[in-house]
């Protein structure tokens, strides 16, 4: 049966949601690109890394929200654990999109709040329906972002190692989150789903690319 969450609970969701969008984000690990020297780059070449990163820094911010409405939700314990480990290591990510974001001279979309809101919902509903759907969920939303981030480092400049090792620690994250999520019982998704995911992804990184 599902639990209604206490007062002191929402408030800390709430105070999740403020620190998400509003607040810069911190990493417990070293920044993958902390060693890295930046790269001579065109302002054209500068302009598309900072739009792929922006997409990135979009989509964990949709992970937060995503994994929030998840937990919040789930009833098994170690689903609801997974979770919430898969959304601290996102918080690190966002700090990786972020500074790096600053470093290229760009920003952080102006429709995170929206991105947020829509993710929360669909989070809260697939936890709803029950946690091997739930699970299903995390693992084809890792599936699906890691392709994006394997699609990405195929389109940064080459000599921008900076960007390339943080897409490249991401995707590796993002690929043992979604393992994590079949190994405790995630239930394949129906191909009518996985497809609305893929549409409504498209619609996110072609406006946050360049919003």
């Amino acid at each position: 049966m599902l639990k209604l969450p206490s007062f002191d609970q929402l408030i800390t969701e709430f105070d999740t949601v403020l620190r998400t969008l509003a607040a810069p984000a911190t990493s417990a690990r070293k920044h993958p690109d902390a060693a890295l020297e930046e790269a001579e780059l065109s302002d054209a070449e500068k302009s598309h890394a900072a739009g792929l990163m922006r997409v990135n820094h979009c989509g964990e911010v949709c992970a937060q929200a995503l994994y929030q409405g998840q937990a919040l939700t789930a009833r098994d314990p170690a689903a609801r654990e997974a979770l919430k480990q898969a959304a601290q290591e996102e918080v690190e990510h966002l700090a990786w999109t972020e500074r790096r974001l600053g470093e290229l001279g760009s920003h952080r979309s102006v429709l995170n709040p929206l991105w947020y809101a829509g993710s929360f919902a669909m989070g809260v509903t697939a936890g709803v329906i029950g946690d091997k759907w739930n699970l299903g969920f995390l693992a084809e939303t890792e599936r699906q972002v890691t392709a994006h981030l394997e699609s990405h480092l195929s389109q940064l400049p080459e000599q921008d190692a900076k960007s390339r090792a943080i897409v490249t620690q991401m995707a590796i994250d993002e690929t043992s989150h979604a393992e994590q999520a079949v190994a405790l019982g995630a239930a394949p998704l129906p191909l009518p789903v996985v497809q609305l995911m893929t549409a409504t992804s498209k619609v996110m990184t072609s406006l946050s690319y360049r919003i």
